[in-house]
């Protein structure tokens, strides 16, 4: 990306987050790419969570879903058409987010040569100061859609963690909530042209040390392909 254009970014990106937070439009929940929400902030809120449930006497479950080359998959359309009917961009300034988006192309140089440029159809435009903000938006909904099923989430750039709480005698009920809502999730995904990264994906269980027996030993069954019904099996910790 040149300098005029990441400046120009920059002054386009203000505006936006200056529209989005005046207008109650940026989720709550979401750490990273924003003034006071980095990675401290989403450590201290999940790690609290953790401990309070903890104090309580609950078993705590949490779950670390990361995303296949997130920002490359992004569709277009789907982000334009978001832009529109959930944060009510419109008119000229929707129509800079749509030219700002399509048309681009890459190419790859080595030395003095160089391959045929590549029109770009997914994705936002890496190291862009736009590119991150315009993903967070996209992946807003997430966040209720995880609230639906009664469990915490919190965004983290293109990780989103799951946390649940329950009393030991209920740690399998929990098990099954979060295994559904995981599907529901990788079905969100495939939607909208998004993969969770099987690889990358780790559950952990909390509890103090007098209550570590009462954790479930039976793995999760978690529907984590967006683009098949294949299962990837976890072993509880």
């Amino acid at each position: 990306m040149s300098i005029v254009s990441k400046l120009l970014e920059r002054l386009v990106a203000r505006q936006l987050l200056e529209y989005l937070d005046r207008s109650g439009l940026l989720p709550r929940l979401q750490s990273a790419y924003r003034a006071c929400h980095s990675s401290k902030t989403a450590v201290l809120k999940v790690l609290s969570d953790i401990l309070l449930a903890i104090d309580a006497g609950d078993l705590s479950a949490l779950v670390l879903l990361h995303l296949s080359a997130a920002f490359d998959t992004v569709d277009h359309d789907i982000l334009v058409r978001r832009l529109e009917t959930s944060y009510g961009l419109s008119g000229s300034v929707l129509q800079w987010f749509q030219t700002y988006l399509v048309g681009r192309r890459q190419y790859v140089r080595t030395g003095s040569s160089a391959s045929s440029p590549t029109l770009i159809v997914w994705g936002v435009p890496q190291g862009s100061v736009l590119g991150p903000i315009l993903f967070l938006l996209y992946t807003a909904d997430l966040i209720p859609l995880i609230q639906a099923c009664s469990l915490l989430p919190h965004h983290y750039a293109d990780v989103t963690q799951i946390h649940g709480f329950c009393r030991p005698s209920a740690s399998l009920e929990l098990q099954n909530t979060i295994s559904n809502c995981v599907d529901d999730i990788a079905m969100w995904m495939r939607s909208n042209r998004l993969q969770l990264n099987t690889a990358k994906t780790e559950i952990l269980w909390s509890s103090t040390a007098r209550r570590s027996h009462k954790l479930p030993q039976l793995s999760f069954h978690l529907l984590l392909c967006a683009t098949s019904a294949s299962t990837l099996t976890l072993t509880s910790q």
